[in-house]
């Protein structure tokens, strides 16, 4: 596919000037295979032993402090990974050999987030099952990540298709169904222990979180049928059956999260949603509102990351109110956290799905605002939050009274008012809101002033500009509060409401329960069953439940999901299953806590792993997830924590969001018309098209036009206008797409350079929790690097050759400048700038011509976290016997850095001419003869005596001649 793209000048942006170091090298694509530094036979080498000896297997040791590292698990997409993918776990996989070497007991696992909906869409297509697929695809994640060097124990992998890992999802699940959230004990608790209350005093007292449920007494609730029972139940379980408002996908069958979809559309394939009412299983994540917030405070989260979740959540303290709507005999909630502002009310907004919607609307507006519900519903919540500049809305015909001061306000539908948050409906203050007074302003609606700060003359509204800041000031044409301030304001409206019986104060959140249903073939099976209508858990020993084969993946004919197909879908009483499945979010939610205990047949994990192993010290993971997996699975620890099962009720104690690596685009220059190309500088002489092309026959943004030729069809005898005999192409700094042609496979850079160049030069491209552009310019300077480091241990026939002389200070100094450098840098996750200092180092050392092997030794278990070959290959070189990763990180020796000499500016006559590095201390009277003595200063003094010498010690020499 071709694009088009308006260009940028190249030289004008560099986007890291430290990997601007390495532009000028010339290109390799036909570089000799080196023959000193052979990292094809030493890498294969290297990971072959690591496999077969299992050097990275990890068990509980508690006579070694623990420390948990986790990546964000990766769906094996069909794709395989690209060079941005690993970024995050080159990272996380330095830090944990790391902690390795400084003698802590690291769990470092990996698995698959293995469910997913393109795997479900390749099987509707081709009818190939999904597993076959995700095995494929898998295999190839697996090829790709040993080639790089992680220090994953594999024995401990998972994959969340598996039956024996999505037992324990299903086990939580049905955990989750059987209990209920004790809001004065604040915890979850067996269902039970609530019935045997019902069956004493009703739901009398009862502090729960639930959904609205009406007074019972006991005598009510032994009265009742095992259906009604079961049915009231339902407003109290934690993972519990509801209508609900979902984005409902006609084409792929299924409910989509709203990060699966944008503008009314499908992420995946561009199908049209709808938002529609359907029966949906949910979990009850509202119950833990306060603990969600409370935790937030102690753990180590970026702050940018916490700030997203406390919004997402969205506490706000404020009140109910209910404004009686004109010949309707229902009034209308609203709730507010600005109760001082009713005076300022002068319009009310319902959302689109508001049921008093049609009830209340008019004859005169019913067609107008039928068709805005028919358009807003297919509008996800995301877009209706953020889109704040498309103002749309319909009047009702209907109006409200305000209940303080008795005035009709009119009522209008608009989709920025939210069902799912609050009650959808709001009252309209747009004097002193935002989003209310662009919509007055394009309704032309009235505004009016309620708050003005102190000494200031009220202005006319019809002039602002804007809604008028309220937070703090005096109450004006507000009635009994008119010149209160805000707050006190606030307190004295919601006692007024109280008083009046319309309404009283509360906490509100802008969390929903999760949608944790699917209409898909490719997810965990529900571990439910239905009887009479309702819903029941199969026993714990009946797990797993296993997903059912079927003669396609489509729904039924008569719209059912796909497990409808299954043959004998029933228990083995007759009882039909469950027909949707988990959604994606399921096995992501507590995979970390089986890779404590993978293999336990018994039980999710055992005591004593979590005992040992706790939660996750170190999390590395895209920020694009705190909204989803970073909420869910803090739900779902903090649950495992309320049954006793999960010691530590916070999950991920440190999280890093590794930044993303974007693509570097090229591009060729197509003279309009013509299959002629021009190159970059001519290009502004032609009219031309800018055209995509392939990066891994772009080098050094030069075209390989033999490759351009043969790369597609089209372009077959193309010609060339060219400049100093090359073809100069552009290039742009993009996502990283395969239709942008600029993703790069790390296999062909592995191939090429190594795995422990494409290490290294991930991290040296810039911070790691900053985006960067991937350009592979700068990958030749890596790659130089690591053949300098490998000229240290070896002479120039690329014999092995080490000195056992005593060091010398000069090199022990380096060394250990080195060491503190990236201890500190490692600690604070300054990948790029130990990169940095490695470079420095050894090029100090080859400076110094140092191959002594206690300095090299050292050298080796330093870089052994970041270049893990290499550093085998010369740690076995050196003798020994076993692997790096066993060795200890050198310690820090402070009396070898110290600075023992001085290297003094020496000037005549004012002028500094060169440096001199003589001993700290030595007498001024020794300094000056040094000087005199220099070689350099014969060219100065020119055979004078000088005048007069100055000198301060420590700092210059100055000679007066």
């Amino acid at each position: 596919m071709l694009g088009q793209c308006k260009m940028r000048n190249p030289k004008s942006e560099i986007a890291n000037p430290k990997s601007a170091i390495f532009l000028n090298f010339a290109p390799s694509k036909n570089k000799a295979e080196p023959m000193d530094y052979n990292f094809r036979e030493i890498e294969k080498k290297w990971q072959k032993a690591w496999a077969d000896n299992k050097t990275y297997k990890t068990e509980i040791d508690r006579s070694k402090p623990k420390f948990y590292v986790l990546d964000m698990f990766p769906y094996p997409s069909g794709a395989g990974l690209h060079v941005g993918h690993p970024l995050g776990y080159i990272a996380s996989d330095i830090y944990a050999r790391y902690k390795r070497s400084k003698g802590f007991n690291v769990l470092h696992p990996m698995g698959y987030d293995a469910y997913g909906l393109p795997a479900e869409q390749y099987a509707i297509q081709t009818g190939t099952h999904p597993a076959v697929t995700t095995g494929i695809n898998i295999a190839r994640y697996r090829e790709q990540l040993d080639k790089i060097g992680f220090s994953y124990d594999w024995d401990r992998e998972v994959r969340t298709s598996e039956p024996d890992y999505y037992k324990w999802t299903q086990w939580t699940f049905i955990k989750l169904f059987h209990s209920w959230y004790n809001k004065t004990s604040q915890k979850a608790e067996p269902i039970d222990a609530l019935v045997a209350v019902f069956a004493v005093s009703g739901n009398a007292g009862i502090n729960s979180a639930c959904n609205e449920t009406a007074d019972f007494s006991a005598s009510e609730w032994l009265a009742m049928s095992e259906k009604q029972q079961q049915e009231l139940l339902m407003n109290y379980r934690l993972a519990y059956l509801a209508d609900t408002m979902v984005n409902w996908c006609p084409e792929l069958g299924t409910v989509l999260a709203n990060d699966e979809v944008s503008e009314g559309f499908s992420v995946r394939g561009g199908h049209p949603v709808e938002r529609k009412t359907m029966k949906q299983w949910l979990l009850r994540i509202t119950a833990y509102n306060d603990r969600l917030l409370e935790g937030l405070d102690r753990i180590d989260w970026p702050e940018n990351i916490k700030e997203i979740q406390r919004n997402w959540i969205g506490r706000s303290e404020g009140c109910s109110a209910t404004f009686a709507i004109k010949n309707f005999d229902q009034n209308l909630e609203i709730f507010t956290t600005r109760a001082d502002t009713m005076f300022g009310v002068t319009f009310m907004v319902l959302a689109p799905e508001h049921p008093f919607v049609e009830a209340i609307t008019t004859a005169e507006y019913r067609e107008k605002v039928q068709a805005y519900q028919h358009w807003a519903k297919n509008r996800s919540e995301r877009e209706r939050m953020t889109e704040v500049k498309k103002i749309s809305g319909e009047f009702t015909g209907a109006y409200a009274i305000n209940p303080l001061n008795g005035e009709e306000i009119p009522i209008w539908v608009a989709d920025y008012v939210l069902m799912g948050y609050g009650t959808g409906a709001i009252m309209a203050v747009p004097g002193h809101d935002t989003r209310d007074f662009a919509f007055a302003r394009h309704f032309g609606l009235p505004i009016r002033q309620v708050v003005s700060r102190k000494g200031e003359t009220p202005v006319d509204p019809s002039e602002w500009e804007d809604s008028y800041d309220s937070k703090e000031g005096i109450m004006i044409n507000s009635g009994f509060i008119t010149g209160l301030e805000v707050k006190e304001a606030i307190t004295t409206t919601i006692r007024k409401i109280e008083e009046m019986g319309i309404g009283y104060g509360k906490v509100n959140f802008r969390l929903r329960d999760a949608i944790f249903s699917r209409q898909r073939y490719w997810g965990e099976p529900f571990p439910v069953y239905y009887k009479d209508g309702m819903p029941y858990t199969l026993s714990e020993n009946e797990l797993p439940l296993e997903l059912p084969e079927v003669d396609a993946y489509l729904p039924t004919e008569s719209g059912e999901p796909p497990l409808a197909r299954a043959k004998n879908w029933v228990t083995k009483e007759g009882y039909s299953l469950e027909t949707n499945t988990m959604p994606g979010f399921a096995g992501s939610s507590g995979y970390y806590l089986r890779y404590m205990d993978p293999r336990n047949d018994g039980e999710y994990f055992s005591k004593e792993a979590n005992e040992y192993w706790q939660n996750v010290d170190l999390y590395m993971g895209g920020a694009e997830h705190a909204t989803g997996h970073l909420i869910y699975s803090r739900f779902w620890n903090k649950f495992l924590f309320d049954l006793g099962i999960a010691v530590k009720d916070e999950p991920f104690q440190k999280l890093i969001n590794q930044g993303m690596i974007q693509g570097r685009s090229n591009f060729v220059y197509r003279i309009t018309g013509s299959n002629k190309f021009v190159s970059y500088n001519l290009r502004k002489d032609y009219d031309i098209q800018a055209i995509h092309v392939d990066v891994n026959i772009v080098h050094n943004d030069i075209l390989d036009i033999d490759e351009f030729i043969k790369w597609q069809p089209q372009f077959a005898g193309s010609e060339f206008i060219l400049e100093d005999d090359k073809y100069i192409c552009g290039w742009e700094v993009e996502k990283m797409s395969k239709s942008k042609y600029n993703v790069q496979n790390p296999d062909d850079l592995i191939e090429k350079y190594g795995a422990d160049t494409l290490r290294l030069y991930e991290m040296f491209l810039g911070p790691l929790e900053q985006s960067k552009p991937w350009d592979t310019n700068g990958i030749e300077g890596v790659f130089r690097f690591m053949r300098k480091l490998w000229r240290l241990f070896h002479d120039a026939d690329n014999n092995f050759q080490i000195s056992e002389n005593a060091a010398f200070p000069a090199e022990l100094k380096v060394l250990h400048k080195t060491i503190r450098k990236i201890q500190e840098d490692t600690e604070r996750f300054s990948f790029n700038t130990s990169v940095s200092t490695f470079m420095i180092c050894v090029n100090e050392l080859t400076e110094l011509k140092c191959n002594n092997r206690s300095i090299l030794s050292e050298l080796t278990v330093l870089i052994s976290s970041y270049a893990p070959h290499i550093a085998e290959e010369l740690w076995s070189l050196l003798g020994n016997k076993g692997s790096v990763t066993l060795a200890t990180f050198p310690v820090y020796n402070d009396s070898y850095t110290a600075e023992n000499t001085y290297k003094y500016p020496v000037s005549f006559n004012g002028k500094m001419r060169f440096l001199l590095e003589l001993p700290l201390g030595i007498p001024v009277p020794e300094i000056e003869k040094a000087v005199l003595e220099a070689p350099e200063s014969a060219k100065w003094l020119e055979g004078k005596a000088p005048k007069k010498m100055i000198v301060v010690p420590g700092k210059i020499v100055n000679v007066v001649i």
